[in-house]
């Protein structure tokens, strides 16, 4: 009998994400179909692996005051703590109290995709999040100020060669706070990433299943979201 054997269960972990999105590249013709078969890829991976506190979707991400997201390909989001604002099949609205992580995911990363992501990663940061008073065994905890939100990019492979090098440390480093990326993955050669103005890369035969483990090192430092306000959303009401 095969020997039970951690380096053979995460090999196999990045085996099956990097093959699901190199069918997704050689078997799909259509960009639009061949694009929701790459975020399918990121999104089931996640809702596998992570913890139950954490859910991974595509979504729009809304405020308190009306103020929506650009549509994100994974937002990684508390399930637990806050409801969402709209649910209905596959379409999620969810309020920016609840997000810990959002992701663009590509096929591919070259300039473009780098910049969709900063982007997308720009227009959840800047929405407003409430944080509520909870209340513990009788004891009222006033809210606190809401965690960083992460943010990042998924792809199977990159344009540059090498997949990362100056060009792209360099895209990465020239933007704004609300605009950075925190971390990514190109499934076939590396994951990276960020701690202030430092970028580390890793190159490794499996960088889905090492991203996976920082993305969850990460979010754990992280904390819980804070309470929802629900009385600032209940106020659109009228």
């Amino acid at each position: 009998m095969t020997d039970w054997s951690l380096p053979t269960l995460f090999e196999g972990v990045h085996e099956k994400v990097h093959a699901e999105l190199d069918l997704a590249r050689r078997a799909l013709a259509h960009p639009t179909t061949k694009g929701d078969a790459s975020e399918d890829v990121w999104l089931h991976l996640l809702n596998t692996y992570l913890p139950r506190r954490y859910r991974a979707a595509k979504a729009h991400v809304v405020d308190s005051n009306n103020a929506f997201s650009l549509q994100l390909d994974v937002v990684i989001y508390d399930e637990l703590y806050t409801p969402p604002v709209f649910a209905m099949g596959a379409v999620k609205v969810i309020p920016a109290e609840s997000v810990y992580a959002v992701f663009e995911a590509k096929q591919t990363a070259n300039a473009a995709n780098l910049r969709q992501a900063h982007e997308k990663a720009a227009s959840v940061r800047k929405l407003h999040r409430t944080s509520a008073p909870i209340v513990n065994g009788g004891v009222v905890t006033p809210g606190r100020k809401p965690q960083p939100i992460l943010a990042g990019v998924l792809t199977l492979e990159s344009n540059w060669t090498p997949a990362f090098g100056s060009p792209l440390r360099k895209a990465l480093l020239a933007v704004d706070a609300d605009s950075q990326l925190d971390m990514g993955c190109f499934a076939a050669a590396v994951f990276f990433v960020r701690d202030g103005d430092t970028i580390s890369a890793n190159e490794q035969r499996k960088a889905a299943t090492a991203f996976l483990f920082e993305l969850i090192a990460r979010l754990q430092a992280l904390g819980t979201v804070p309470a929802l306000d629900a009385r600032a959303y209940a106020r659109w009401l009228a």
